[in-house]
């Protein structure tokens, strides 16, 4: 318990120093103001139009979020914009130490820097240079690192008209669909997903039809700019969504995945995976739900694949009273194979996972699994969010492995145990200091079942303190 009382404390005397640092480059000057825009994740999304008009120009870094093209065209201008990210983590193992892992304490950091230039209502140039570090981590893997390297390089063409909208993308870019469970631009590790692609969308009225071809980017933790994309994995898309009872959403894709080399516990060879997914997802009266489902057929070498996942999201909030309790209910599943050497696998990809939809300290895979969680969230301040859970793990198959994030299997799994994986307890808080500076602390502790202590496991602990500024 000391150690862990004075892991607490040296982060937090850090993060401190991280947050003062940031406020003294001008984090505060950019408080929420009327019309202003919202930093996003995906910074290519904002729209800095609205600092043509110099009355809006309060902040002390708008002279290089705004800089006009053409005098008095206020969508040309070149925007110019940095993300930093730092996380500390302390983790008793990876894997549970299985393996031989030993408890880790590091710092994640991630640096952004871009350049967004609207050449006119219509064209879109956007460049995002990243780069990832991992200081003191034990084992350091392409997404823990990267030096110096183009994340995105994508041209962008939209035009509205009565009959609808299209939206046009090429280049090096990123995609994300819904909660990010099976498709994602990875936030949660320190190397984010991106994918060398040409994408096209049409939206009119309810409906929206996206597609998009792509070879999802190769990461190289070497030297600067060796990360690759080719012909070895790729991954294709056809999406269909609608708006019904309102705003809620029904959605539903077609994707192909190929992957040369890929290795299974009862596979190898070429992965040619065909995908079909339908999700359902709404709010209504103080409820709100994420219902989505995803079976999968293919190949991975001469074996064939029959492999599903599921997940759900449910909750109630209780917006009339004090701080506003959210009660969350959350159930997946993911098929493992459950006949080794039958020909078939069955174990399920979960494609590019986000990497925080469990928790981030990647104890859970989204592979041949059955996870149930209930949660209670409470918001004390406008920006400010407390969350508590308690998560319990079993195995869809025991012949299969228990897998931790993305799909790793433990080793001396497969085939050895009870279903029975664990339970996991889990705290979160969220702040918002202002526009620019948000703020984040996990804990997680695991209790592991038997399977997984047979196999030379022990009981885990994660802390994660993460400061994010943003300009």
């Amino acid at each position: 318990m000391g150690t862990v009382v004075r892991i607490i404390q040296a982060l937090a005397m850090t993060a401190a120093a991280v947050a003062l640092v940031a406020a003294s480059c001008g984090a505060g000057a950019a408080e929420d103001a009327p019309g202003r825009p919202t930093i996003r994740t995906n910074r290519w999304q904002e729209d800095w139009s609205v600092l043509a008009d110099p009355a809006m120009r309060t902040a002390p870094f708008d002279p290089i979020k705004y800089v006009p093209l053409q005098a008095g065209v206020p969508q040309s201008y070149v925007s110019f914009g940095m993300t930093l990210r730092e996380r500390f983590e302390s983790l008793d193992a990876a894997s549970f130490g299985i393996g031989g892992a030993k408890p880790d304490q590091h710092v994640l950091q991630r640096l952004q820097i871009h350049a967004d230039a609207h050449l006119n209502e219509h064209w879109q140039l956007f460049v995002q240079l990243e780069d990832d570090r991992a200081f003191g981590k034990a084992t350091i893997t392409s997404v823990d690192q990267n030096p110096l390297d183009l994340r995105l390089a994508f041209l962008a063409y939209v035009n509205a008209t009565e009959q609808g909208t299209f939206k046009a993308r090429v280049g090096r870019q990123d995609f994300d669909f819904d909660l990010q469970r099976f498709v994602s631009s990875r936030d949660g590790p320190n190397v984010r997903q991106s994918f060398d692609a040409l994408w096209a969308d049409w939206e009119s009225g309810p409906w929206r039809f996206i597609g998009f071809v792509s070879q999802p980017v190769q990461y190289k933790l070497v030297r600067p700019f060796d990360d690759t994309s080719n012909g070895s994995f790729l991954f294709h898309t056809f999406r269909v969504e609608r708006q019904v009872l309102g705003t809620n959403e029904l959605s539903s894709y077609y994707s192909y995945y190929q992957r040369d080399d890929a290795r299974f516990l009862d596979a190898a060879g070429l992965e040619q995976r065909h995908v079909l997914d339908i999700r359902f997802a709404g709010k209504l009266a103080g409820f709100d739900w994420d219902l989505e489902a995803m079976g999968q057929a293919g190949s991975v070498g001469a074996k064939q694949i029959r492999a599903w996942g599921a997940g759900a999201r449910a909750g109630y909030t209780f917006a009339d009273v004090a701080w506003q309790p959210r009660i969350g209910l959350q159930l997946d599943g993911a098929s493992g194979d459950r006949h080794p050497g039958d020909g078939k696998i069955e174990t399920f990809n979960p494609l590019f996972p986000n990497g925080y939809y469990f928790t981030l300290a990647g104890f859970t895979g989204y592979t041949n699994l059955i996870h149930l969680k209930p949660s209670l969230t409470v918001k004390p301040m406008t920006d400010l969010s407390f969350m508590a859970a308690i998560g319990l793990q079993w195995r869809a198959t025991n012949a299969d492995a228990i897998y931790v994030q993305p799909n790793v299997a433990v080793a001396g799994t497969a085939g050895q145990g009870s279903s029975w994986s664990g339970a996991y307890a889990q705290l979160r808080a969220d702040y918002r200091f202002n526009a620019n500076l948000t703020g984040a602390l996990e804990a997680v502790h695991y209790e592991i079942g038997d399977t997984l202590r047979r196999a030379g496991g022990h009981d885990s602990d994660y802390i994660g303190i993460e400061l994010k500024y943003a300009l």
